[in-house]
């Protein structure tokens, strides 16, 4: 199960007289038949001592006020924590302070649920007081202790409860379930990256829809803009569910890009805003995308999103409802606009958002589209101010002033390149320039 690297260290502790294992997500991935991407070390060596047993290494005090050393084993880090007791949690998040023990079991009792409660000696064995490995085999997710305690301790326990659901595809136990929903509020606690990172890991899992069909409550203090979107019947033909089931179905559907399946999850914000009925009784949502755009502005701010990923998925929320065919005039305007990445991802968004719409429903077929994109950029067509075989200079040569006509006479000789109104030449492109300068 381990590294030779996480032996070195476990070896080194006990050596030095210390009790030393692996534990927590390690140990229940390798029960799962995962090879673990992170190793954690739980010893009874201070962390004093455990800085001078690795002073040959480089060493990085990360924590020493809650324990936690982390040692360097050639480029991989190994976070070395005490065994220890948590105090009160005041913030709902942190221990106001921690007490070293010499007890395992009582270091493994602070944990959140009892599949991460376990831990692993090479020789040893594995030390399970709290029964993980049972709850393991059943696929139960279970609090260490009273749950109700566990969560008021750390708000972030709920989030991460549901992320596990999705990434494991494991149910709650009832009590634990229980107490998530009657203390999802004080999610409120907890910082913005940290909701981000749990989103986004949830958003990723193959049991997404069961984890959100399970826990709308807790999605919704993660992304407060999904709430209006529960229970909100669409009264339309095209869609059996309701726009929040419609949502997580088509999250589930989706490509596992991470960009995708956020703009998934953002792309329907809008529709409790523009839904109306027609004579007939038939719902509409006339300009949804343009309202879901805002609103996922506002939720990708309020998380502390990137730049890049903000600018990348507003724009396929933008897009999503846009119609596409094969027309290489279309195709070539979008990757015009979008560029050949953000072109593709909207198809994948646009599938999945058609796989949300019915029990059974089946996504468009864009294969052709796809070829086409792939012919279009293969043939080094212009479709881009890069490739048009005019530039500023050339403009200000011919006559246009430098400044904002000069950029909108561009777009104009691109535009008619793509149009095919004008081939791709310059002395062509010269001739229309004026053209465009009094039009424009």
């Amino acid at each position: 199960m381990l590294s030779e690297a996480a032996l070195t260290i476990i070896h080194q502790l006990n050596k030095a007289g210390f009790d030393a294992y692996a534990v927590g997500g390690c140990v229940r991935d390798h029960l799962r038949g995962i090879v673990p991407d992170d190793i954690d070390i739980t010893t009874n060596a201070l962390p004093a001592q455990t800085l001078d047993i690795f002073k040959e290494y480089r060493v990085i005090p990360t924590g020493l006020q809650h324990g936690t050393v982390t040692v360097l084993i050639g480029d991989t880090p190994f976070e070395v924590t005490t065994y220890r007791t948590d105090g009160t949690y005041t913030d709902g998040r942190h221990p106001d302070s921690v007490t070293f023990t010499a007890s395992l079991e009582e270091d493994l009792a602070r944990r959140d649920f009892t599949v991460n409660a376990i831990a692993f000696h090479p020789e040893k064995g594995i030390a399970d007081p709290f029964c993980g490995q049972e709850d393991l085999n059943r696929g139960i997710l279970r609090c260490v202790g009273d749950p109700a305690t566990r969560f008021s301790e750390d708000a972030l326990r709920i989030a991460r409860l549901v992320r596990f659901m999705s990434v494991l595809r494991f149910q709650a136990e009832p009590k634990t379930a229980q107490a998530a929903h009657a203390l999802c509020d004080r999610l409120s606690l907890v910082a913005a990256e940290r909701k981000r990172v749990e989103l986004m890991k949830l958003l990723m899992g193959d049991g997404f829809l069961e984890a959100a069909t399970a826990f709308p409550d807790v999605m919704c203090r993660l992304v407060p803009s999904l709430s209006p979107l529960v229970g909100l019947d669409q009264h339309n033909p095209h869609h059996s569910f309701d726009a929040y089931t419609h949502t997580i179905r088509a999250v589930q559907a989706a490509a596992k890009d991470p960009v995708v399946r956020l703009a998934v999850l953002l792309h329907d914000l809008g529709k409790p805003q523009t839904f109306h009925t027609d004579e007939q009784g038939i719902g509409h949502f006339y300009g949804h995308p343009a309202v879901s755009e805002v609103l996922a502005r506002e939720t990708l701010t309020a998380l502390r999103f990137d730049n890049a990923t903000t600018d990348t998925v507003l724009t396929l929320v933008r897009k999503h409802d846009t119609p596409l065919t094969d027309n290489r005039k279309q195709i070539k305007r979008l990757l015009s606009k979008l560029g050949k990445d953000t072109l593709l991802r909207l198809l994948l968004v646009k599938e999945a958002d058609a796989s949300g719409c019915h029990e059974n429903s089946a996504p468009p077929d864009f294969t052709s589209v796809r070829a086409l994109v792939d012919d279009i950029c293969n043939s080094a067509e212009c479709f881009t101010l890069h490739e048009l075989a005019v530039n500023g200079h050339d403009l200000l040569s011919v006559g246009i002033p430098a400044g904002p006509l000069l950029g909108r006479v561009l777009h104009c000789l691109l535009e008619a390149v793509i149009d095919d109104r004008c081939p791709n030449d310059r002395d062509a492109l010269l001739s229309l320039a004026k053209e465009c300068a009094d039009d424009v």
